[in-house]
């Protein structure tokens, strides 16, 4: 793993046009101050009292940073700052469509400086980025399908934010998903695992959504119950490769027997908090 202190003279090339091929580049926050103060979301609601075990959730953070070095990616570090509970969640703060970085405009307060770290980072990386300044939008409601967007319509992406970054994007084509109201991102709900498969969690998005995304997919189906444990946000790392949590075991065999190569990481302490391996990876690079 490296900071952002020993790589900002090293330019780095942006490229993510799925959500599936080799992740070569990725860029993470450590859980260091990782705590529910007040809960923004109806998981946080749920672990409110048991909270987050700061030691156990850096220890899985690391676990999971080795992995990815391990399977041949550079995993950039942004530094961790006092009062930014949620930090660890870099897929919201930014997204990269094709070669374009696009800095989010998060809509709860507490997440607003989150974006002024990343910016910050990007500056030293060389990296050029625009912003979304209408409305709110959240990386978590961003899926890259080659020459498609689909976007989430959620309490943290609005119609506004949508509408700008099709302007921004004029050669891609923007599929709205509509959310259910208590679902955060569209990423807890629907992931692309290659070009034949996805998973969904069906039961929380519009049917014509619904019907477009089994007219493109083979789709996986997950339980209200994984859905909770966090299930749709796996991270696929390339060559059919899936992080997944251990306990979301039938999903984890439904995956294998598609062909994936489940690869099982303990993250407990960190879906206490709304979010899983892939709301902890913002890809720069992917090929």
């Amino acid at each position: 793993m490296k900071n952002l202190i020993d790589i900002k003279n090293t330019p780095q090339k942006l490229n993510c046009d799925t959500e599936y091929e080799r992740l070569y580049s990725v860029i993470v926050a450590p859980p260091a101050y990782m705590e529910i103060k007040h809960a923004i979301n109806k998981t946080q609601e749920h672990y409110l009292q048991d909270n987050i075990d700061k030691k156990k959730a850096m220890e899985q953070h690391d676990r999971f940073v080795e992995i990815l070095s391990d399977n041949g990616c550079e995993v950039i570090q942004l530094e961790p700052q006092k009062g930014l509970n949620e930090q660890v969640f870099t897929r919201d703060i930014g997204f990269v469509i094709g070669e374009t970085f696009v800095v989010s405009n998060m809509k709860e307060k507490i997440r607003k400086r989150e974006t002024n770290v990343l910016t910050n980072g990007l500056e030293q990386l060389g990296i050029t980025y625009t912003s979304i300044d209408q409305g709110c939008i959240e990386g978590g409601d961003i899926l890259v399908d080659k020459n498609t967007i689909w976007v989430g319509k959620s309490g943290r992406t609005n119609e506004k934010a949508i509408d700008q970054l099709s302007q921004k994007l004029p050669n891609y084509v923007v599929n709205t998903v509509s959310l259910r109201d208590d679902i955060l991102h569209l990423d807890c709900v629907f992931t692309i695992l290659n070009d034949d498969y996805a998973l969904v969690y069906s039961e929380a998005i519009d049917e014509n959504s619904y019907n477009s995304l089994k007219n493109k997919f083979t789709l996986i189906e997950t339980t209200t119950k994984e859905q909770f444990n966090m299930g749709p946000n796996v991270l696929p790392i390339g060559q059919n490769k899936i992080i997944s949590l251990p306990e979301n075991k039938r999903l984890n065999r439904k995956m294998k027997q598609a062909g994936f190569q489940v690869i099982e990481v303990e993250f407990s302490e960190i879906i206490k908090s709304g979010g899983s391996f892939r709301c902890c990876t913002l890809p720069v690079k992917r090929g």
